[in-house]
């Protein structure tokens, strides 16, 4: 009696294995990305570095993002993800019942952040300043700030407050400020900014 003779993966198996390896290798190059340039910013970083942390060949990482500056543009667009809506909007969204007390909730959810011992700031203020308004990363955190300012707008839009626009600017600077502050140790600084928001608040409901 003659066995079946052995086969190799199919060619459906095989494509599923390499999407799942492009996964994996991504996931762990962002994983590392997404720590190291969170706390010590571009230049401090290298590549060597970035692939010998994430464990992939040099070869896998090029692949996959042709330059650093690739990197750091698929991270900020990670940032913007997980920490400006999921950790930021979507908790203050979820602690307030208005809009109002949704927009002051941003400073209850920062007091939280600027506890915590991995606080690492804004890496888009951080990456703004390090590389200049110039710069293509430069501009890529400036467009992702404009992206807060548009939340803050839309809340405040649906708050009924008057001159959204000057409104989420003059809001985004507290919470600006309010994040220097806490990187310089006032761990109070959240609630200092939510005083000054209040004020704000009341000025633009006319």
């Amino acid at each position: 009696m003659t066995s079946a003779p052995e086969t190799g993966p199919s060619p459906v198996q095989t494509q599923v294995g390499a999407a799942v390896g492009h996964a994996d290798a991504v996931g762990r190059i962002l994983a590392v990305a997404y720590e190291l340039f969170s706390r010590r910013g571009v230049r401090d970083v290298g590549v060597n570095e970035l692939i010998e942390r994430s464990g992939v060949a040099k070869a896998t990482f090029y692949r996959h993002f042709p330059s650093k500056d690739a990197l750091v543009l698929a991270f900020l667009e990670q940032r913007d993800r997980q920490w400006t809506v999921d950790a930021i909007v979507s908790e203050a969204r979820r602690r307030g019942n208005t809009p109002t007390e949704q927009l002051l909730a941003i400073f209850d959810v920062f007091g939280d952040w600027f506890l915590r011992e991995d606080f690492e700031a804004c890496s888009f203020i951080n990456i703004l300043l390090e590389m200049g308004p110039a710069h293509p990363l430069g501009q890529a955190s400036i467009d992702y700030l404009a992206r807060i300012r548009s939340h803050v707008q839309a809340l405040a839009e649906e708050a009924g407050l008057a001159r959204t626009e000057d409104f989420a600017r003059s809001w985004h600077i507290l919470m600006k400020g309010s994040i220097i502050s806490a990187t310089e140790g006032d761990m109070q600084a959240n609630k200092r900014a939510q005083q000054m928001a209040a004020w704000l608040i009341e000025h633009h409901r006319s």
